[in-house]
């Protein structure tokens, strides 16, 4: 036969779990947004440097979870430069203009902070 007793209650556990569910571990965002920012800004490559000063942040709730989203606002003839720039592009004179991957070794560090960061408040009961 298998006993078990429990003592106490389960209050910080449930009180873990309501502020996880109200999106509270990620309030930090709003710091790692704007590092993004400013790593985007240094590493797109510059011309007349319009792109690379055109970059913004945007964080977004839902019920499925938090997201954050870098963006990009100069756009030239509904072309978006940034990608223009990332993934290569053709000339009107048949040249094409290969692409530089800069976002993702930008924003790579800054993926690694968020994770380190979210798994800390986990593991050390910042929210008990």
């Amino acid at each position: 036969m298998i006993k078990f007793k429990q003592k106490g209650d389960f209050k910080k556990t449930e009180s873990f779990f309501k502020k996880i569910g109200k999106g509270d571990i990620f309030k930090g965002l709003e710091k790692f947004g704007k590092e993004g920012v400013e790593a985007l800004k240094e590493a797109t490559p510059k011309d007349t440097g319009k792109t690379a000063a055109s970059w913004s942040y945007s964080i977004n709730k839902s019920k499925r979870g938090v997201s954050i989203s870098w963006d990009n606002s100069n756009v030239n003839d509904n072309a978006h430069i940034a990608i223009l720039i990332q993934y290569g592009h053709a000339m009107p004179n048949g040249y094409y203009v290969e692409g530089v991957d800069y976002i993702n070794p930008a924003l790579k560090p800054i993926f690694e902070k968020i994770g380190k960061q979210v798994w800390w408040e986990v593991t050390n009961n910042a929210y008990y």
